[in-house]
This record gives C-alpha cells, sequence and structure tokens, in this order.
C-alpha cells in the first residue's frame, strides 16, 4: 500500500499562472522557430540567455541552463511573495527586469517560480 502524504493547503491569495520556462541551447533559434510555429506569436524580450515570447495565449520562456531551470511560474503579489517565502524558507532573489522571485522544487523534481513584478500593485493584484 502506498501511503500519500497530503500538504497542508496554504493560502496562495491572488495568482495566476505566468509562464513556462524551457532551457535552450541557443535563445535566438528558439524564438525564431516558435515564432515560425504559432501564428500570431511576438517576442516580448529577448537577449542572449533569456528570451520571453507569447505564443496562442501563453508565455514561453527560454532561458540559458546556468541561469535557471526549467520551470513552470506562477504570478502573485509582492506582498503575497514575501508571505510565501517565508512560509517555504527560501530567499527571494531580484531579476534585471525589476521582478522577484523564489525557486521551489515539486514533485518528480520539476521546478516551480513563485513570482512578483513591480507593476503588480498597479494592476491591483497586491
Amino acid at each position: 500500500m502506498v501511503r500519500v502524504r497530503r500538504l497542508q493547503p496554504v493560502s496562495l491569495g491572488a495568482v495566476q499562472f505566468d509562464h513556462v520556462a524551457q532551457q535552450v541551447p541557443d535563445v535566438a533559434a528558439a524564438l525564431e522557430w516558435w515564432s515560425q510555429l504559432v501564428p500570431g506569436a511576438r517576442v516580448l524580450y529577448a537577449d542572449e540567455t533569456w528570451g520571453l515570447l507569447e505564443a496562442g495565449g501563453a508565455k514561453l520562456a527560454f532561458v540559458m541552463a546556468d541561469q535557471h531551470p526549467d520551470h513552470l511560474a506562477f504570478k502573485v503579489s509582492g506582498e503575497e511573495l514575501e508571505r510565501l517565502a517565508a512560509v517555504h524558507d527560501v530567499a527571494i532573489c531580484g531579476h534585471r527586469d525589476g521582478s522577484r522571485s523564489f525557486y521551489l522544487q515539486g514533485p518528480g523534481g520539476h521546478g516551480i517560480e513563485v513570482i512578483a513584478y513591480p507593476d503588480l500593485v498597479d494592476a491591483g493584484l497586491e
């Protein structure tokens, strides 16, 4: 018999799915391939080590392995980010776009990012 340990639910407040990130060897090549594959796809940001594409209603991030893990990202307010980081006893890191986040490892070793953007106060999520 397999015993399943149930986690206690944690209030997430206002939470939204944000993006999926995939490690790739060449960010520009990944952005070009996805842009050609999905009609209407548009690049939201690109540099040599990180790119963000909106395609079919989803955001896809392409990252270098030495900078970010593969992950699913969920967006929360800055206040909720602080609270969840304390609950999980993890440090919050700042990013080049002004966002702040932390990573957790989910079941099966899958990466989860909890992220807050500086404009969330204006968007009414805080």
